[in-house]
């Protein structure tokens, strides 16, 4: 019994880790986060990197434990979630698309202007919701939560373990990716880290409409659907 307790948890580890890390990608939200953040200090950036990975850990669990039951409750469709979190990304994105490019002056008031209590306040929306774990991550969470239930007891906490284990491991890579998104950035020289993150911003405005897009089209396919039965 405990092999297999311990096969469960390692195998709802692996399956965890690969559904939802994939999604999440933080190496690929770091420079986003290196935009959105541009004029605070280290220090300030240790704090947000910090309470992100906390944050996503703590929405990716609760997305994980209860999420199907709190949209039921609420009578929330996941593509709705979809069309509401795309908007979010999408107009973020646009707005760092189209923010100016800061000269050394202008990066020394918004040092001064981004202050940790302002780190504070943006370290939930929209640094951790939805750049860094949007409605696509928070419909996989919710997937890999029903996929982890188990007619045994002691099978399902297992399971549950082992996903925990898993949104654990991925806080850790968000929150070093996050922490040292400057240094990883550094070898690119101003010029080349300025084109990144336009790249990087033009990408994720795709991935909004994407998500956007995917969430009308479920809903216009169940339109569909029911209009026959309507019929």
């Amino acid at each position: 019994m405990t092999f297999e307790l311990l096969a469960a948890l390692g195998k709802s580890f692996l399956f965890a880790f690969a559904a939802i890390l994939p999604i999440l990608n933080p190496a690929a939200t770091a420079p986003i986060f290196l935009g959105l953040t541009e004029g605070a200090s280290p220090s300030t950036r240790a704090l947000l990197a910090r309470r992100i990975a906390r944050n996503m850990f703590a929405l990716m669990l609760g997305s994980m434990l209860v999420g199907s039951y709190v949209l039921d409750f609420f009578g929330i469709s996941l593509p709705i979630v979809r069309v509401g979190g795309g908007l979010i990304v999408a107009a973020s994105a646009w707005r760092l698309l189209n923010a100016g490019h800061a000269t050394q002056d202008s990066r020394a008031e918004l040092a001064d202007a981004f202050t940790p209590e302002q780190a504070r306040r943006q370290a939930f929306y929209p640094l951790t919701f939805p750049i860094s774990c949007g409605p696509g991550s928070i419909a996989a969470a919710i997937t890999v939560g029903v996929a982890l239930h188990d007619p045994h007891f002691a099978i399902s906490l297992a399971r549950m373990g082992g996903a925990i284990l898993a949104l654990f491991a991925i806080g850790v890579l968000l929150y070093f990716a996050f922490r040292y998104a400057q240094r990883l950035l550094r070898p690119l020289g101003e010029a080349g880290t300025l084109i990144f993150l336009r790249l990087s911003a033009f990408i994720l405005l795709c991935l909004g409409v994407q998500i956007v897009w995917d969430g009308v089209s479920e809903l216009l396919r169940g339109l569909l659907e029911a209009l026959p039965a309507a019929a």
